[in-house]
């Protein structure tokens, strides 16, 4: 963060590569539009990189992005809206984004799933995802069914651990 605030890029490209997907995911579940999903994620970074002299450094760069991105995600949802507002009846102008709540705990789940191994994550996008079967996985990914099985179980047993504060939140 320091060297974002310096104004070096490939401190940028480094905290894209880390952030890109989640914050992706918090604008696409708000949005529920892959391109204005895009859109959003673009200015969250673009508005990270005019303001990283603000963000207090020791701090967690995770919330701060979020909360970045749920602004552009809200800004991209009223200026659609807007270009929107001759067609009333289209079903997009009524409905609501999804809660905060909702956009948090999926923040969450797309960090805690990036913090598992790359086997792990790959058989839990697979299965819960994608929605494909045990079997099906295994078949995608070359490997014999108890491998699938056994990654997925410690996987599970990982993101119970690290989304537990989920439970908690949600008690």
């Amino acid at each position: 963060m320091r060297r974002l605030a310096a104004g070096d890029p490939n401190a940028l490209n480094s905290l894209y590569g880390q952030y890109g997907r989640s914050v992706f995911t918090v604008c696409y579940r708000a949005l529920g539009d892959r391109s204005l999903a895009e859109e959003a994620s673009q200015q969250t970074f673009l508005q990270a990189w005019r303001a990283a002299r603000t963000f207090e450094v020791g701090r967690e760069p995770g919330p701060w992005l979020y909360a970045i991105a749920r602004r552009a995600a809200v800004d991209a949802y009223r200026r659609e809206r807007r270009h929107r507002a001759d067609r009333l009846d289209d079903p997009e102008i009524v409905a609501l984004p999804p809660s905060f709540e909702g956009m948090w705990e999926a923040w969450e789940v797309r960090r805690a799933i990036d913090l598992l191994t790359h086997e792990e994550a790959q058989v839990i996008k697979l299965t819960y995802l994608d929605g494909l079967s045990h079997e099906e996985a295994a078949s995608q990914l070359g490997i014999p069914l108890g491998t699938v099985k056994s990654r997925s179980a410690r996987a599970r047993k990982r993101l119970s651990t690290m989304l537990a504060h989920l439970k908690e939140a949600t008690a």
